[in-house]
């Protein structure tokens, strides 16, 4: 970053292109493993771990369907699909579906128990459980209908619903390794002698002092002792545009240094820095559940009690009251017991979840409660705190204004040439007005900073200076402002350089 650029000077919203009075023309013009830890649970194994069981319970899907003779009855191919002995591949096939999908719903069954939470785990578990072991039932002798179907189905759409849940926790995941990546494995400590060593940066301490190299990460949070520089934290305070600071300020860890290097004094170390408390931060709103699913949670909880209810008064009622067989008492408590069960229920809560999370995610936004997001639908207004939450840091050229007879596209030609060395955002982004344009920009050499205020760069023999109006009020040579040009960022006007 250019450290001493025009730009991060707020004292007019333009600023002036000037060339040297004698030959003037008009121109334009912690350590990374030490907070890997932060990510909680292995999210990307989860994710491969229902994929795989999902995309095997659907492979097995359709042979359990056609084998079911309640689904051949009602396409009519029940002579054409039957064999000896289809009913205990029909049981092997769903045996596997089961024990293989069915297997997290199960472990979550005993989880709920154990903490005696009953909740769509234990719906689950209980309509596939209630399928599975009435239909094996059926297949080795007793009365009724196989339901195994209906339990391949369950399981299927289930699965699939907590995958897609999964993978939109893992996104969270991602943004938890973005932040973590922004600090650098080591750092350049000062001795006491004055001689430095490179050192991992766990092994920083509080007073400790670090030099922080031009485009390098400052590794913990600092107050700067010596220099001073522009500093990007737009990943970390969410402002576009750098920030230009100096002997006394803070620097953030994680923060992408400038044009020069500068001294810091450690502050703070580990989970004390700012960055370990933005980590902290998300995980903690991994870790909160919406109120769509807490809804979800509790009416899975009291499905599972009324479907107990149900199915026990189902078989009470066929088998006491009416005088029906005990086999048909059993297949009607089953039916209620696995009818209980919403599809819909264990599919919909986690693509809103998914859907949400993505949409937020994409538009940059880091959710510290789900249940305050759902909220957000209700606002009326809201107030933002800094210029940079409403711009994208990508910066262009909205008007050029002549100060004195000249081209336009040579002003903005020779001033794109000045900047062409300069990696400051707004430099870029005269260039790239220049490179839209299809103007050809000249070569420019020397370029040189003129601390906090501006540049001076040589181009077709000419000295051209962009700098500040308060570079020119408080300047003695007889400099000549010839165009004054206006910079935008994501189409909001914002503190616009004169080009001198």
């Amino acid at each position: 970053m250019h450290e001493s650029h025009p730009h991060d000077d707020h004292e007019s919203p333009t600023r002036p292109l000037v060339h040297d009075a004698p030959v003037a023309t008009a121109a334009a013009g912690s350590s990374h493993s030490a907070h890997a830890g932060h990510g909680g649970h292995n999210h990307a194994a989860m994710v491969t771990d229902f994929r795989r069981r999902f995309w095997i319970t659907l492979l097995l899907t359709p042979p359990v369907l056609l084998l079911s003779p309640m689904v051949q009855h009602a396409l009519g191919i029940a002579d054409e699909l039957t064999f000896p002995g289809d009913r205990y591949v029909l049981f092997l096939l769903s045996s596997v579906v089961y024990v293989y999908g069915g297997w997290p719903f199960l472990i979550g069954f005993v989880s709920e128990l154990r903490k005696t939470q009953p909740g769509m785990m234990t719906l689950i578990a209980m309509a596939i459980s209630a399928a599975y072991f009435f239909s094996a039932a059926v297949t080795f002798g007793f009365p009724g209908e196989e339901f195994y179907w209906e339990l391949v189905t369950l399981i299927a759409i289930m699965l699939l619903g907590h995958w897609i849940e999964m993978r939109s926790v893992m996104g969270a995941s991602r943004a938890l390794e973005e932040l973590v990546r922004l600090l650098p494995d080591s750092a350049t400590r000062i001795g006491d002698d004055g001689s430095t060593q490179d050192v991992p940066v766990s092994t920083l301490q509080p007073g400790d002092r670090v030099v922080v190299r031009p485009g390098g990460k400052v590794p913990v949070d600092g107050e700067i002792l010596e220099g001073s520089s522009d500093f990007n934290e737009a990943m970390l305070t969410g402002e576009s545009r750098p920030v230009t600071k100096g002997i006394g300020a803070k620097a953030i860890g994680g923060a992408i240094n400038g044009a020069n290097a500068v001294t810091i004094r450690v502050t703070a170390t580990g989970d004390a820095t700012y960055l370990s408390q933005v980590i902290d931060l998300v995980k903690k709103a991994q870790a909160t559940r919406s109120r769509t699913q807490d809804v979800a949670n509790r009416a899975a909880a009291w499905l599972t009690y009324i479907a107990l209810l149900v199915g026990l008064g189902t078989l009470g009622a066929w088998w006491m009251v009416l005088g029906a067989t005990p086999e048909f008492a059993i297949e009607r408590m089953v039916t209620v017991m696995v009818v209980a069960c919403p599809h819909a229920l264990g599919l919909a809560v986690p693509l809103v979840v998914a859907v949400s999370t993505s949409l937020s995610a994409s538009n940059g936004l880091l959710i510290r409660d789900r249940a305050a997001f759902e909220r957000a639908r209700n606002l009326d207004a809201v107030v933002f705190d800094k210029t940079g939450t409403l711009t994208e840091g990508r910066f262009g050229v909205s008007d050029i204004v002549l100060l004195s007879t000249g081209d336009e596209p040579e002003e903005l030609a020779i001033a794109a040439a000045a900047e062409s060395q300069s990696e400051h955002p707004i430099a870029r982004g005269i260039v790239a007005e220049a490179k839209d344009r299809g103007l050809a920009i000249p070569k420019s050499t020397g370029l040189r900073n003129i601390t906090g205020e501006g540049i001076v760069a040589s181009v077709n023999g000419q000295d051209v200076r962009i700098v500040s109006p308060g570079h020119l009020a408080r300047s003695s040579a007889n400099w000549r402002p010839t165009a004054r040009l206006w910079s935008f960022s994501c189409a909001m006007e914002s503190p616009a350089p004169f080009l001198l």
